[in-house]
């Protein structure tokens, strides 16, 4: 094994790194002490549940550098207290004690890294946020596979090392370490295009409006109609995110594990379609560690439940809150985990149990009552979010090949800067139309006298409640965005009331 030269005093160095609880960071302070005595490392401050795994994967990858512990009193103190360690603390604890061998600082640098025993440095999950969340440092060390994740960081110097032997190499000045941000970026994945597909005129001008708002959309549909087909084009007409955005949402994914070893920042809105058989916590997230739900993953993108009503009652409950709220709250073991949770929310379902209600090239077999049944489930949670509906059908699918999706998502776009001028005047309370409340409504969405007089006759004809005649509103507002026109008009309200969500 070798033998060490006993210290005549102590040594002592100090390593930050970062602790991740969902999104927030916090900065871990590691103080190693190493003494002469008996061969013991005591680790203090440090979640029970991490304390073997990670003196095990320490230790070992020093013994691989020949650097051995026999003959140290050695203690390695973790601050704040009951820090758990998922990996992410390795590289800093095994630095530390380096450093404090060999008499040297790191000043203002943090790291980050899963060791492996024999010394390699492996990628750990959340990278990026926890690099966004420490403001102070001037230098980062992140393991190399993260490379391109950790490129997208601006307020400091990030380098990346593939074992700890360029880490030590470094600190010794043989070597240098690469920066992060020398890392080629992955081209995005091919988009898919609205150019792709023939007809469904309803379909598109649904997209359109629900994109060009952020109003919930409900497909009705038989199988192979198109729902699936339009829904994964709805995010290539929404507008680009902006760096802020991906950020976001890219800070979501990374600890959620999802990032592709080349992929830096996420440039596309996310699409996510969770099966129906999807748990409560695979839907909002949850488990140990705590990890964001399929409703988070889809953060600013689209989150489409295909077959609404085959899902969990409660699973939908549970989602109904997380979409009320904005974000998906998580407590366990008393640790508050919060992640961010606004999708645009797209469902689809048949338009009776068989699902050929209505079409003209299969018979529906289903007995009235049964589809008067089927009719009564289409109430409740998710569902009573919808604001615009469109009826599909699989004839619907003939036609020549309309407008790609460049061309629809300029006109979102253009009605977006008109929703968003609008709140940046305080006019509104917020941004877009689908999440106006009644007192925007009011000030923003009054229609003109034939329309209020079109409106008043619905609510008599229809029955539409308080809550179906706001969306009508808001819906009514968008359409009068994309028409680049200042005032609801009569024919805003007409095409609102024929996309309303009434039970069919």
């Amino acid at each position: 094994m070798g033998t060490n030269p006993l210290p005549e005093k102590a040594l002592r160095s100090e390593v930050l790194s970062i602790a991740l609880t969902g999104l927030v960071a916090t900065l871990v302070s590691i103080v190693v002490t190493i003494e002469a005595g008996s061969s013991t490392v005591e680790l203090i401050g440090l979640a029970e549940a991490s304390v073997r795994d990670t003196k095990a994967r320490v230790l070992s990858a020093l013994a691989r550098l020949g650097k051995w512990l026999d003959g140290y009193k050695v203690k390695v103190e973790f601050s704040p207290a009951g820090t758990r360690n998922d990996g992410m603390l390795d590289l800093a604890m095994a630095t530390a004690l380096l450093m404090a061998l060999e008499q040297k600082s790191l000043p203002r640098t943090v790291m980050i890294g899963e060791l492996a025993q024999t010394g390699a440095v492996r990628p750990v999950r959340g990278v990026l946020p926890a690099m966004l969340g420490v403001k102070d440092m001037s230098r980062a060390i992140v393991p190399w596979t993260n490379g391109p994740e950790a490129s997208s960081v601006q307020h400091m110097e990030v380098q990346v090392a593939a074992h700890l032997q360029d880490v030590v190499g470094s600190l010794r000045g043989a070597g240098q370490l690469q920066f992060a941000r020398d890392f080629l970026k992955a081209p995005p994945l091919a988009e898919v295009d609205l150019a792709d597909i023939q007809g469904l005129v309803a379909g598109r001008r649904a997209m359109e409006i629900s994109a060009a708002g952020f109003h919930p959309l409900l497909f009705i549909g038989s199988p192979g109609s198109g729902k699936t087909m339009l829904c994964r084009r709805l995010p290539t007409v929404m507008p680009p995110l902006t760096r802020e955005e991906a950020l976001e949402v890219t800070s979501i994914h990374s600890v959620a594990g999802l990032l592709h070893t080349s992929q830096g920042l996420l440039t596309q809105r996310p699409l996510q379609a969770p099966h129906y058989t999807v748990s409560e916590v695979g839907l909002v997230g949850g488990g140990l560690p705590v990890r964001p739900g399929q409703v988070s993953l889809a953060h600013l993108g689209v989150l489409f439940l295909d077959e609404l009503l085959e899902f969990k009652k409660r699973a939908l409950a549970v989602l109904d809150g997380v979409l009320k709220d904005g974000q998906s709250v998580i407590c366990q073991r008393q640790t508050r985990v919060v992640f961010p949770a606004r999708p645009l929310t797209v469902a689809s379902i048949l338009p009776c149990p068989c699902g050929f209600h209505g079409t003209k090239d299969r018979t529906c077999k289903c007995p009235p009552e049964r589809i008067r049944a089927y009719r009564e489930r289409l109430r409740g949670s998710v569902f009573d979010r919808m604001d615009v509906k469109a009826i599909l059908s699989g004839d619907a699918l003939k036609g020549s090949r309309s407008e790609c999706s460049a061309d629809m998502r300029a006109r979102v776009v253009k009605a977006r800067e008109v929703q968003k001028n609008r709140f940046e005047k305080l006019v509104v309370t917020e941004p877009v139309n689908g999440r106006l409340s009644l007192a925007d409504l009011d000030r923003v969405a009054k229609p003109d006298d034939k329309g209020q007089r079109m409106l008043g006759q619905a609510v008599e004809r229809l029955g539409l409640s308080a809550e179906l005649h706001a969306k009508v509103l808001r819906v009514s507002r968008t359409i009068a965005d994309l028409d680049g026109s200042d005032a609801v008009r009569a024919h805003h309200i007409a095409e609102a009331l024929n996309a309303a969500p009434l039970v069919p």
